[in-house]
């Protein structure tokens, strides 16, 4: 591409390794988690939220289980202070939930932030200011020096605000643009700020590292973070916080390795909603520990109703294929993927698994709330036998013996690729219905019946063309006469009668579904289907089923 030369790093590595992160597998345990949609979730919409939508969206946000909610910027926005009183009016806040408001360290925008707080029972005052090269050069055109002063006045307010009002608040600074300053400086002044608010185990502060835009790949951000945890001062009492935004792509590999380096806490949004590229994705972070064995501590068990309310409030799509939460990320719909999770589901029911170690799965989708036969088996011209059998046995209970499945997958592949469509459950069992079950058209089976002497002798009323007769038929088992009579009667040749049947259902009353399959002079298995709550009767009618497709490929 042209202009390359223009680009160059904007990051600072550590003045020292800071390289132990690499020793750890996973993330061990969850983080604090603060969600940020109501603020920065909510400024990367074209149109905002309204008061109501952030009322419900608050509510759910509480019900999956998050304990710390920023609920926006009350000194920028007439709305967003409008949305933190009434939550205060209306006593909407849980006793277990605390809020967190965002303040740039500017004396007026700090007083406006805490009148917005009268009266609630908890809070977290963020409070920041930009420190990179970038920030300070262009922007503020300030000193080191000066950046801190203004961070250090800032601290010193929320402290004597807080004080006057007699509340116990907590607090939390951001050095804005962390990742594109010197970690030496940045160091520096989240230490002067902590010199002011004096934290202890019991009353800890909030030190908030933002990934405000990303220059680095995710390494670079662990050893930032690493660094600043190893050189903070009142390590004990500081909860390190992460908030990448997504610029490259990487904001959920810069909160794993971000803890992996040590942080205790992390701000994000469901699917990642934020301005520009978008925040880091609790969603996906959270069910990404649960692949691993970990609990995250939210509930996503309904996947469905998570992306239907979000996409509800916010008026965004969730894209198909965003991770855990989009329609298809469960969806195969190539033959060897649906055959080995078919094969992987069989395996499981087997050997009574404790773990999930199904193939192409990465975890059990009915454990937010997806169904196996409508999310991850999918129907259209490249599916294969496996899974098209795997989806009508679930769903219809119709165990296809293998060489059948072939058969099928290929009837039900045409039908797809001819419509240029996926096929749902109930258009395969379709197919399935009118090319194999009880075929009766050609020769219509009416009745019969067996005796038995030395071999069973059958008798079998047939209908052709209008008229019925009778034939009969010696054989070794009661199918065997059945399609001796056939054979002897009607002129109609085939050879290796293959057959396998079971039990549909459970119970006195249940059906039973049987499988012919005959072989022409051609080679070819023509299969036939039956089912009958006699499994007799099923198996003659499959027989008959099998008869009258040969018949029809004749024509």
């Amino acid at each position: 591409m042209r202009n390359v030369e223009k680009y160059t790093t904007q990051y600072f590595m550590p003045p020292v390794p800071c390289y132990d992160w690499t020793k750890k597998e996973y993330v061990e345990k969850a983080p604090i988690w603060c969600s940020v949609d109501l603020r920065d979730g909510n400024q990367a919409l074209i149109v905002p939220m309204s008061l109501e939508e952030k009322l419900e969206f608050f509510k759910f946000l509480v019900e999956i289980g998050f304990k710390e909610i920023e609920v926006g910027f009350p000194a920028a926005s007439e709305t967003e202070y409008e949305f933190l009183r009434t939550l205060i009016e209306r006593d909407m806040i849980p006793e277990d939930v605390t809020v967190q408001v965002l303040t740039q360290a500017r004396e007026h925008i700090i007083r406006r932030t805490f009148e917005a707080l009268e009266g609630c029972p908890r809070a977290i005052v963020h409070l920041y200011n930009s420190t990179s090269v970038a920030q300070r050069e262009q922007v503020f055109r300030k000193s080191k020096e000066e950046i801190i002063r203004i961070a250090v006045d800032g601290a010193k307010l929320l402290q004597k605000i807080s004080s006057e009002m007699g509340s116990d608040f907590r607090f939390e600074y951001s050095p804005e643009s962390f990742t594109g300053t010197e970690m030496e400086f940045a160091r520096d002044i989240c230490n002067a700020v902590l010199d002011v608010w004096k934290p202890t185990p019991e009353k800890k502060v909030i030190i908030n590292l933002p990934v405000t835009v990303e220059h680095s790949m995710p390494h670079v951000y662990a050893c930032q973070v690493e660094y600043m945890c190893k050189h903070l001062d009142y390590r004990d009492s500081v909860v390190v916080s992460l908030h990448p935004h997504n610029d490259r792509g990487c904001g959920v590999a810069d909160c794993e390795l971000g803890l992996l380096a040590g942080a205790d806490r992390i701000e994000g949004t469901l699917f990642g909603n934020g301005e520009r590229t978008g925040n880091a994705d609790i969603v996906t972070l959270a069910l990404n520990m649960f692949s691993q064995g970990v609990d995250p501590k939210l509930n996503f068990e309904d996947m469905p109703s998570t992306v239907a309310l979000y996409e509800k409030v916010t008026g965004m799509h969730v894209y198909d294929r965003q991770p855990y939460g989009g329609k298809l990320v469960f969806a195969a719909f190539s033959g060897s993927h649906q055959d080995a999770i078919a094969k992987g589901m069989k395996w499981r029911e087997e050997k009574e698994c404790d773990h999930w170690t199904v193939p192409y799965l990465c975890i059990d989708p009915k454990d937010i709330g997806r169904e196996y036969e409508g999310d991850v088996i999918r129907i259209n011209s490249q599916s294969g036998k496996g899974g098209i059998g795997y989806l009508l046995e679930q769903k219809y209970g119709f165990v296809l013996p293998p060489k059948m499945r072939e058969d099928f997958g290929y009837a039900v592949k045409n039908v797809s690729d001819h419509q240029h469509k996926e096929l749902q459950p109930e258009e395969v069992y379709e197919i399935f219905r009118r090319e194999y079950l009880n075929i009766n058209d050609k020769i219509s089976l009416v009745d019969f019946h067996f005796v038995r002497n030395d071999c069973i002798h059958a008798a079998v009323t047939v209908k052709i063309g209008g008229v019925e007769k009778e034939i009969k038929g010696d054989g070794n088992g009661r199918l065997d006469a059945v399609s001796n009579a056939i054979k002897e009667n009607l002129g109609i040749q085939y050879q290796d009668l293959t057959y396998t049947e079971h039990a549909l259902e459970q119970g006195s009353k249940s059906r039973a579904a049987a499988y012919v399959g005959i072989t022409g002079k051609d080679g070819r298995i023509t299969w036939g289907v039956g089912v009958d709550s006699d499994i007799i009767t099923a198996s003659v009618k499959a027989l008959f089923s099998a008869i009258n497709r040969q018949e029809r490929k004749k024509d």
